[in-house]
């Protein structure tokens, strides 16, 4: 049945493009959609007979919201924006918001080729995306390695290594004729287009040359060099005469699991690339069109996109701004094929795989809702982190439905070390005082790391804020090994380590102490690198920030010698800092007297 209150918005619901968003008890939000009539797309989830997917999500709907907006494009792009913003649980997300690696050929004379997955600076050169970030960091090696093109980020005052391996001409201390650039910037462009032959020629000389003058190091160099090169070349697949940029997409869809498959082809390059294997709870094609325009949000678009048959190619064209097509017949129709064949077989290979992880989640879930007689959906958890009180911080982790929600960790300092009890309090104190003071709601369940004393800890605040919070421990053995949960009455509950609970569990005790002592880690570096500043006579606050501007990091000083110090600083003070800096290194060295091999 559905809820007065549900049948009074359904009412009001408009026939226009727009956005909604459908929410739980709590009013969380689940799931986001867009509709060309928003009036007959929302009104269809409570109405007629729906598959298992639609089922679920329905079953967890309370409420709704929906945004009118000018046009199916416009509601096309507030969806995405939303599912970003929101990360809601029914929604497919790409590549959990990730994108793929480029190469790049900056813009400037004395370029750089480095890779990047953000496409900053249209003006500079992208070739991609790389499936493999390991492909594309192998080809970089290689390109720095043959071209003596510049290789440092920021510019140095004097010559570094790769100019004494003749791999760089000497940027960063004399001028380089831009015919010279200029022919170095081609030839790297020919060979990102997979034109090897000049370059493999070239080095094939010097391996002879090197073999006839008996260096069979510098032959066997070569050698290896030409053997990387052609390996790089193999992958790559020319099938296209027109050497055009193109994109395919496909999909496959089986028991509940949608599979995306992607080619990426650039120059008559084709990259293949399985992109996800997901459950999904929404119509098939949305969830499609939405994926791709989510994957091009942090893209390149090429100048042409391939679909399946009864893909919305009109709304994909305004979206991205370029042809979107769905070829009838020839190679164009065979790659699509070839798309969804591959999204078939990588469904099949990865189908068994997948689904019993999810379905480990869903028991293992299950079962802390049996324990606890409630749905336990939200679960958090806190770790603190400190070396002898100093540096005290606690890390806080939020699993939703099993999964790590990443966007809902939280830092904090906490104020001088009492104890670790003491610590917990205040961080707890701290977090549920915000959320009642912000009006946002409560866990479904709180874990803290230990047995009665933490949860007695919980509770002191629990009660001095009136919350309503769920609260357990997790109980370790003589060998530091989790063994039971605890409840608030201090009941064990026995863990099976064969149960996917247990797993669980254990998985968020490892996530919270990697969080809370990472961020424990990097405050102590921090203090350690403001402390040695600190230490040395004549350098305050400004010439620590001028030092840091100027060399971007402390490893970057500490490699620096007194005479590029001494572009920040005074000459004694750049003389006392490099001392300072290299006080262990001198330690480290075990004068000649004292050697006990003499």
């Amino acid at each position: 049945m559905i809820s007065q209150h549900l049948q009074d918005k359904l009412a009001l619901l408009p026939d226009q493009p727009g956005c909604y968003i459908m929410k739980d008890e709590k009013g969380k939000i689940l799931y986001v959609g867009k509709a060309k009539v928003l009036k007959n797309r929302v009104r269809s989830y409570f109405h007629g007979v729906h598959d298992n997917k639609t089922t679920r999500l329905v079953s967890h709907i309370r409420d709704f919201e929906f945004i009118v907006t000018g046009s199916e494009k416009e509601a096309l792009l507030l969806e995405i924006n939303l599912i970003k913003k929101h990360t809601p649980p029914f929604n497919i997300m790409f590549m959990d918001d990730k994108s793929y690696p480029y190469i790049v050929i900056s813009k400037d004379p004395c370029f750089t080729v480095r890779v990047s997955r953000q496409v900053k600076n249209k003006k500079d050169t992208y070739y991609g995306p790389y499936p493999s970030a390991q492909s594309a960091y192998e080809i970089v090696r290689l390109i720095n390695q043959i071209f003596p093109i510049r290789k440092c980020k920021n510019m140095p005052k004097q010559p570094c290594l790769y100019y004494h391996m003749h791999q760089c001409l000497g940027y960063c201390f004399k001028e380089i004729d831009n015919k010279v650039n200029e022919e170095n910037r081609k030839a790297i462009r020919r060979f990102l287009d997979g034109d090897a032959k000049e370059i493999i020629d070239d080095l094939t000389k010097q391996m002879q040359q090197a073999s006839d003058e008996l260096r069979f190091e510098r032959a066997k160099e070569i050698y290896d060099l030409i053997q990387a090169i052609e390996h790089v070349i193999e992958k790559q697949t020319i099938d296209f005469k027109d050497r055009a940029s193109r994109d395919v997409f496909g999909w496959y869809e089986d028991k509940g699991y949608i599979s995306f498959q992607g080619f990426f082809i650039r120059k008559g390059k084709l990259l293949e690339r399985t992109l996800s294997i997901e459950p999904i709870y929404e119509d098939t094609m949305e969830a499609f069109v939405s994926y791709i325009v989510q994957y091009y949000q942090k893209n390149i678009v090429p100048s042409e996109i391939l679909v399946p048959e009864g893909t919305p190619v009109e709304v994909l064209e305004e979206a991205l701004d370029t042809r979107v097509h769905i070829p009838k017949r020839g190679e164009k129709k065979k790659l699509v094929d070839l798309v969804i064949k591959n999204a078939k077989e990588a469904h099949d290979q990865k189908f068994q795989l997948v689904f019993r992880k999810d379905k480990e989640l869903e028991m293992a879930n299950q079962h802390l809702s049996r324990i606890f007689h409630a749905k336990i959906e939200t679960v958090e958890m806190f770790d603190n982190s400190h070396i002898s009180g100093a540096y005290n911080v606690s890390g806080l982790v939020v699993f939703e439905n099993g999964k790590p929600d990443k966007s809902q960790y939280r830092h904090y300092k906490l104020d001088g070390y009492v104890s670790d009890l003491d610590s917990m309090k205040e961080v707890i104190y701290r977090r549920y005082f915000r959320l009642l003071k912000e009006g946002k709601p409560m866990p479904d369940l709180l874990l803290v790391d230990g047995g009665a004393l933490q949860i007695n800890a919980a509770k002191e605040i629990k009660e001095m804020l009136d919350l309503d919070l769920r609260i357990a421990g997790l109980v370790k053995d003589d060998k530091h090994s989790t063994r039971a949960l605890i409840d608030e009455n201090l009941n064990e509950i026995p863990l099976n380590k064969e149960d996917p609970l247990f797993f669980l569990l254990t998985r968020m005790q490892d996530e919270v102490h990697r969080f809370a002592i990472s961020y424990h880690r990097k405050l102590r570096s921090k203090g350690m690198t403001q402390s040695m500043l600190d230490t040395v006579s004549g350098i305050g606050e400004k010439r620590k920030k001028q030092l840091l501007k100027h060399f971007k990091s402390m490893k970057q000083i500490r490699l620096a010698s007194v005479e590029q110090l001494s572009e920040v600083l005074p000459q004694d003070v750049a003389l006392s800092l490099y001392q300072r800096l290299h006080e262990d290194d001198k330690q480290s060295i075990i004068p000649l007297k004292e050697s006990k091999n003499g």
